[in-house]
């Protein structure tokens, strides 16, 4: 029982340092595009799509947040059918507008820096910022849809019905799982198998542009150092970064509401932690990559440890008029 007691409060200080994280870089995220569309009374493509994504996510870690500890602290309380059909379909609406606006990302980063020449690539290159919007609201609504096909029989149901155990005097409560296997059919292609062909598809042609490109720059190069092809190669590495975590994501998204594994499983615990992990480290790869939001993070940085050199400075001369 203390072995299992460390596993949980390891279990939620571990999603709870993520998702806090994962809540800070979003929040940041958010506030800088929402500053700059305000600012400049329009908005970009690129800053459209991460203002999506970043306020799904702030929403997704909040919730798994809440749902760690309410599962750990209160359980019975959680259990409750309403209660629970509205968190369980709350969760999946999150991760599938996750899923897709993260798709939709790595759609127009390819398209906008990939370099192709083919006339289907070149049609598409012109018309992606007045797809993006429609897109995007397109995502919600299938999101919301898919989610709704969920309120039954995806996560573990919990029997009233208890047993008396041989040659004892205790019972136990029966535990199992259901799950509807058209419904978790049509989840894994809808919900997580669609935007993940096109993540996987437009980031590795990306990579593959990139690579091409870098290879290019190698063989005109005069053995200088050039900064533009280590921006090259930054971005592939980034990129490759992003396809992995996209990957791991969407695989521990489906095997958890599978039902595969008991709910106390380690493999369960595992899939929750990767679950979390994903949306801070994806968004802190985009800080990084982004050269607007880096800069803007510096100097972010840099006011926070200013503040308290600045809060010495003004008390001194009171200090010294006090001695």
């Amino acid at each position: 029982e203390a072995l299992v007691n460390h596993s949980v409060t390891h279990q939620v200080s571990v999603v709870g340092a993520e998702c806090m994280i994962g809540i800070i870089a979003n929040g940041f995220i958010m506030a800088i595009n929402a500053a700059a569309w305000v600012q400049k009374k329009a908005v970009s493509t690129n800053s459209r799509i991460l203002l999506f994504l970043s306020v799904s996510r702030i929403a997704l870690q909040s919730f798994m947040m809440l749902e760690v500890i309410l599962s750990t602290t209160s359980p019975i309380f959680l259990n409750k059918d309403v209660l629970y059909d509205s968190f369980k379909v709350s969760f999946m609406f999150l991760n599938y507008c996750s899923l897709w606006f993260a798709a939709w990302l790595s759609f127009f980063y390819f398209v906008k820096i990939a370099n192709f020449s083919h006339p289907l690539f070149l049609k598409l290159k012109w018309r992606i910022s007045g797809w993006i919007p429609w897109l995007l609201w397109l995502s919600l609504f299938i999101s919301f849809i898919s989610s709704m096909l969920f309120c039954k029989d995806i996560y573990p149901v919990y029997c009233n019905n208890s047993f008396t155990v041989p040659f004892s005097n205790s019972t136990k409560k029966v535990y199992f799982t259901e799950t509807n296997v058209l419904n978790l059919a049509f989840f894994f292609n809808l919900g997580i198998l669609i935007p993940l062909i096109i993540f996987i598809v437009t980031a590795t042609l990306l990579i593959v542009s990139l690579k091409r490109h870098t290879l290019h720059m190698k063989s005109c190069a005069t053995g200088s150092r050039d900064p533009s092809m280590e921006a090259h190669m930054g971005a592939i590495k980034t990129t490759s970064y992003f396809l992995i975590l996209y990957i791991f994501n969407a695989i521990a998204l489906f095997l958890y509401v599978s039902n595969i594994f008991d709910a106390s499983s380690p493999w369960n615990i595992l899939f929750k932690i990767i679950m979390a992990f994903y949306p801070a480290g994806h968004s802190l790869l985009l800080i990084q990559d982004n050269p607007g939001l880096r800069r803007a993070w510096k100097q972010l940085c840099s006011q926070i440890h200013l503040y308290p050199k600045e809060k010495t400075l003004r008390s001194s001369p009171k200090e010294e008029l006090r001695t």
